[in-house]
Order: C-alpha cells, then sequence, then structure tokens
C-alpha cells in the first residue's frame, strides 16, 4: 500500500456530492487543491462551502473547465483529478483529458464525475439513459487516452433518495408521515449511501493499486434494500403506517415524457433503480471491478437504519 498520500485536485468542487469530496480529502490527511470559477466566489451560498474548504486547509485555485490553461497549470501541484462536476459539463472533462496530456505530469489517477450508476451496465431508459451515455463517451475517451483510472460507482445519495423515500415529485427534505409513492411493486433492490461515506471509500480508492484501472462499487451489505424495505422500515420507526400509492411501470414510463426538467430525468432515474433494478442486477467481476465495503473493512459506514432515525 502506498505510504505517502497522493495531492488531490477536485474539479467541480462547489457541487452537491463534490463539496462532499473536498471534504473528505482534506480530512484524510491529503494535500487538497479545488478548482473553482470567478462565478461560484462571487456566490453567497458557494462562497460559505468555499470558505469551508479554506478552513480545512484546502488551496483554492481559479479556473474554469472551458478554461484549459487553468487545468494545466492546477495539474503542476497533484498526482490525482478527480472530476464531481454535473450533467451540463460532464463532455467538457474531455478538456481535462487533453490538459493532463498537455501538462506532462505523470498522474496517478483520474476520477471522472461519475458517482450514480454503472453506465456501461445500465437498464435505464429516457433521459437517465441519454446521461449515462454521455458518461460512458467520457469513459471510453479516458480509456483511448490511457490515463490511469478509477470509476465510482455509488449509486443512490442518501439525501436525494433515502430522506426523501424516493418522493421525487415532492419537494421533501425528510420522510413523508402521510402517504407515500411506490414504483413498480417496490420489491427491486437499490443501494443507498451517505454522502460522507461516499467520500471515504474513495479516499480509500485513490492510493490503491486494487483499484487502478478498476470500476469501485459501494454496496454495503445494511444498505441494499428495496423501496418497500425502507417504507417499512420508516413505518417502524414513527409506529404509524403510511398511505401507499403504487405506480406502475407503464405509468411512469408515461409520465417521464410528459414532465418538464429535471423532473423528467428523476423519474427516469426511479424508474430505472427502483423497478429495474439497475444497480443490483448484475455480478460484480474481478476482471472489471471490486467492492469497497470488502476492500476497506474498517470503514464504519452509515447503514439506512441509522441513517433514517435522523428524521424520526
Amino acid at each position: 500500500m502506498a505510504t505517502e498520500k497522493s495531492k488531490i485536485l477536485v474539479i467541480g468542487g462547489t457541487g452537491y456530492i463534490g463539496k462532499f469530496i473536498v471534504e473528505g480529502s482534506a480530512k484524510s490527511g491529503h494535500q487538497t487543491f479545488a478548482l473553482i470559477r470567478e462565478a461560484s466566489l462571487s456566490d453567497p451560498a458557494k462562497g460559505k462551502i468555499v470558505q469551508n474548504f479554506k478552513d480545512l486547509g484546502v488551496t483554492i485555485l481559479n479556473g474554469d473547465l472551458s478554461d484549459k490553461e487553468s487545468i494545466v497549470k492546477a495539474i503542476q501541484h497533484v498526482d490525482v483529478v478527480i472530476s464531481t462536476v454535473g450533467n451540463s459539463q460532464l463532455m467538457n472533462q474531455l478538456n481535462i483529458l487533453s490538459a493532463i496530456k498537455e501538462s506532462g505530469k505523470h498522474i496517478k489517477r483520474f476520477l471522472p464525475s461519475e458517482f450514480g450508476n454503472d453506465v456501461d451496465r445500465t437498464l435505464a431508459t429516457g433521459p437517465a439513459k441519454s446521461e449515462f451515455a454521455v458518461k460512458a463517451e467520457v469513459r471510453r475517451a479516458v480509456e483511448a487516452a490511457g490515463v490511469p483510472y478509477t470509476y465510482v460507482i455509488n449509486n443512490c445519495f442518501d439525501g436525494y433518495f433515502l430522506a426523501t423515500l424516493a418522493q421525487c415529485e415532492t419537494r421533501l427534505t425528510s420522510p413523508p408521515r402521510d402517504k407515500v409513492t411506490i414504483y413498480g411493486d417496490g420489491n427491486a433492490k437499490a443501494i443507498l449511501n451517505k454522502e460522507e461515506d461516499i467520500a471515504a471509500y474513495t479516499m480509500r480508492a485513490v492510493d490503491d493499486p486494487r483499484t487502478l484501472n478498476k470500476t469501485v462499487y459501494i454496496n454495503p451489505p445494511k444498505n441494499i434494500v428495496s423501496q418497500n424495505d425502507v417504507v417499512a422500515l420508516w413505518e417502524s420507526k414513527i409506529g404509524k403506517t403510511l398511505e401507499k400509492t403504487y405506480v406502475s411501470e407503464e405509468e411512469l414510463l408515461k409520465k417521464v415524457p410528459q414532465s418538464p426538467h429535471p423532473l423528467d430525468l428523476l423519474l427516469a432515474l426511479n424508474h430505472a433503480i427502483f423497478v429495474k433494478g439497475d444497480q443490483t442486477w448484475f455480478t460484480i467481476e474481478p476482471s472489471f471491478g471490486v467492492e469497497a465495503s470488502q476492500l476497506y473493512p474498517d470503514v464504519k459506514y452509515t447503514s439506512v437504519d441509522e441513517y433514517l432515525n435522523q428524521f424520526v
């Protein structure tokens, strides 16, 4: 195992998962750099996130995915590049690849913006399939460039899916206490992970030779659950039975194109995850992947059960 920790650059650090990755990197003892756009520094909410990074000892570098020179400069400081950019910027990651090549710096590892389902093994349709196709295109470019990589598949974010029991059509910030929508028959197994745990596993993977040119799946056993499992668990915690509405696959597929963006994408994701079992239908083969909770049994992850306790 590597004794010296890599220096890490995070691109997209003020985004949803990005801020957890930057914090996780700094807290786990990596010298950490964040490439931040000027616009983010003047945005009050993002400004607070950036200040938090500085308080953790993170070096802030001004730059932008569309400004390749700023990426080339940033790369000079580091050994590992992690991208956590959002959907609209996925193809701009090709600039990171050409910057790595141009910099002449030996980058030990590039982690493109994945942090979801495995886009090479997906049953998704509609807008979810389209988004996954872009991520797959980036993967092929990474492989063709010969840049050492790791793809992190964390499946569902607890903050999006578990905190709301996957009620994407509502503006809930905590689980419902009266009624709940269940997709399909509610029995497909999904994988739900806390954002801080995703960061912790990612940090363990960056310097691990076992994850080089591999896909890392974050599939802790206690977090592999169906929507029915989660609803039953929540009901037992609040001592109340929720009124359930089941939406058939056919109804859900009709709803997707009729919904405005980004609801269409969220519904398509719910179809893939909670109806088709997109995260659990395949077996992880050693030829392409490794499972994080097996590689790092000492990482204490938050179970679905424990996560829900904060809302009781």
